[in-house]
């Protein structure tokens, strides 16, 4: 059973987690390279090696989640993230920096989202909706949170001290992910309650909805991966100061939980197809408006605030659409399958994105941003289209 404990305490779990592992490089990197003596490319692309270790392990992890349940694999998970952040602030060289990345990697996979996600639904089955919108409220605040935190234990003790100090953030996880209860409700349907047939019942409709699925949630965690990387830097090269923009940044988790706030309020009636049209069409509009940024800092605060809610809206239906449109008995092991281009795709996003800035400028970044986050609407209106609830 899905309790609100339960739920309280894997959402602290994730804004934790989330900042001291995917929301790091964000506010390091650029220490980490000045140190180093490398570029920031080079120091983005230990993220990038992260995100395709992700891609590599994302079906197994999620076949594991099914099989073995959420409190090992996330248990293991939040140790391993805690040995990463210590490899980084031990870094000696390029191997020992890409070794702790590839361990990042792995726990991320074993420990964010779509490992939380997969625990749930296999406690709970098709009921694990408001649960996942709930846990993400907390999680959208990890670079409101971990960005400021990030930033002072850097300017007190170093980049390498603040990596270890983020160590010790996620050894505090390690109890709350042995406590989530090693159950199987979805192999136990209540009787007499038929579920839901998925949407996407026949051989065809399937490939369709995996296609389009797969494809919007690539194009959505290239944006994500690249902006969690370069936020900061985007909106201090539209031309506002250093300290403003860590400032303005932090907005994008203020959006990103002011959003899933109102999911969870007023969003369970509201078809998941639906609610990711609307929130699909955040980002380019997002986007357009921050090109503004450089001459009027509200327009970049916009910027954040409009990324952020449509990125927390679009992780919530990431989780929720699955569960209307496919068996929810084989989740784990079906989401890790499809989501696996994503994390490749996603690895070249922080290279990607230094290059385009380096080269173009931020306002270019911006534009190319907008691009994608339109393709990202065209299949989310594509899902609604042919699978949306008629009724």
């Amino acid at each position: 059973m899905i309790t609100r404990n339960l739920v309280a305490a894997l959402g602290a779990a994730q804004l934790v987690l989330w900042g001291v592992t995917y929301y790091l490089v964000g506010v390091l990197g650029d220490a980490m390279a000045a140190d180093l003596g490398w570029s920031r490319t080079a120091v983005h692309g230990g993220f990038a090696l992260a995100l395709v270790v992700m891609g590599l392990a994302s079906a197994p992890v999620g076949r594991a989640v099914d099989r073995l349940g959420g409190a090992r694999i996330m248990t293991a998970g939040s140790l391993l993230a805690a040995l990463g952040c210590a490899g980084l602030a031990a870094t000696a060289g390029p191997i020992s920096y890409l070794a702790a990345w590839a361990c990042l990697g792995l726990a991320m996979r074993m420990t964010l989202y779509e490992a939380a996600f997969a625990a749930l639904v296999r406690i709970g089955g098709g009921a694990a909706r408001p649960a996942i919108s709930q846990i993400t409220l907390l999680g959208g605040l990890a670079s409101t949170v971990f960005w400021p935190i990030g930033a002072t234990l850097a300017d007190v003790f170093g980049w390498r001290g603040a990596a270890l100090g983020y160590a010790l953030f996620a050894l505090a996880t390690v109890p709350i992910h042995r406590a989530i209860p090693d159950t199987r409700a979805i192999d136990r349907p209540a009787e007499g309650a038929a579920a839901p047939a998925p949407r996407a019942a026949t051989p065809r409709d399937f490939r369709i909805a995996a296609l389009l699925y797969g494809t919007g949630v690539t194009v959505t965690s290239f944006l994500a991966a690249g902006l969690s990387a370069h936020m900061i830097g985007m909106i201090a090269g539209l031309g506002l100061a250093a300290g403003l923009a860590v400032w303005l940044s932090t907005l994008r988790g203020i959006g990103q939980s002011a959003a899933r706030l109102a999911e969870v309020l007023l969003g369970a009636r509201t078809d998941p197809l639906r609610l990711g049209t609307l929130a699909a069409a955040l980002l380019p509009l997002g986007f357009m408006v921050g090109l503004l940024g450089g001459v009027a800092p509200l327009a970049a605060a916009v910027f954040a605030l409009a990324y952020g809610a449509g990125n927390g809206l679009l992780t919530i239906v990431r989780g929720t659409q699955p569960l209307v449109l496919f068996d929810p008995r084989t989740y784990g092991a079906l989401v890790g399958r499809l989501m696996t281009a994503s994390f490749f795709v996603s690895a070249v996003a922080p290279v990607a994105y230094a290059a385009v800035i380096d080269a173009y400028g931020a306002a270019a970044a911006l534009i190319a941003s907008a691009v994608l986050g339109c393709i990202g609407l065209a299949c989310s209106a594509a899902m609604l289209v042919r699978f949306g609830r008629t009724d």
